[in-house]
């Protein structure tokens, strides 16, 4: 059965940094995209991040870039989101989700990850 697993996550202090990992089961980490969503109380889910299945091609979201780095280890099947400078409009559940063609909107993820929460607060 494809899962991804995730660990990571926490409190953290703003300007703090958090390192959320997704390793996956099941399945090679070599043939998917694995792109990181984040969902605040009473706000959509957003994309965070996305790394292509080739790990050449990242994307990001414009309040992240410069701040959160995605990376992926191929031997460990398991993909990684460094946040640095933590602010507080980064809190929310955390999401890592597996797709087979390329990174693009959350309807096409077809393994998702159970959460992490992340709350930045003083």
């Amino acid at each position: 059965q494809a899962q991804l697993v995730q660990t990571g996550g926490g409190l953290v202090q703003p300007g703090g940094s958090v390192r959320l990992s997704c390793s996956t089961s099941g399945f090679s980490l070599e043939y998917y995209a694995i792109g990181w969503f984040r969902q605040a109380p009473g706000k959509e889910r957003e994309g965070v991040a996305c790394s292509s299945s080739s790990g050449y091609n990242y994307y990001y979201l414009d309040s992240v870039k410069g701040r959160f780095t995605i990376s992926r280890e191929v031997t460990k099947n398991t993909v990684y989101l460094q946040m640095d400078n933590l602010q507080s409009d980064d809190t929310g559940v955390y999401y890592c989700a597996a797709e087979t063609l390329s990174c693009g909107p959350a309807a096409r993820y077809e393994v998702w990850g159970q959460g992490a929460q992340v709350t930045v607060s003083s």
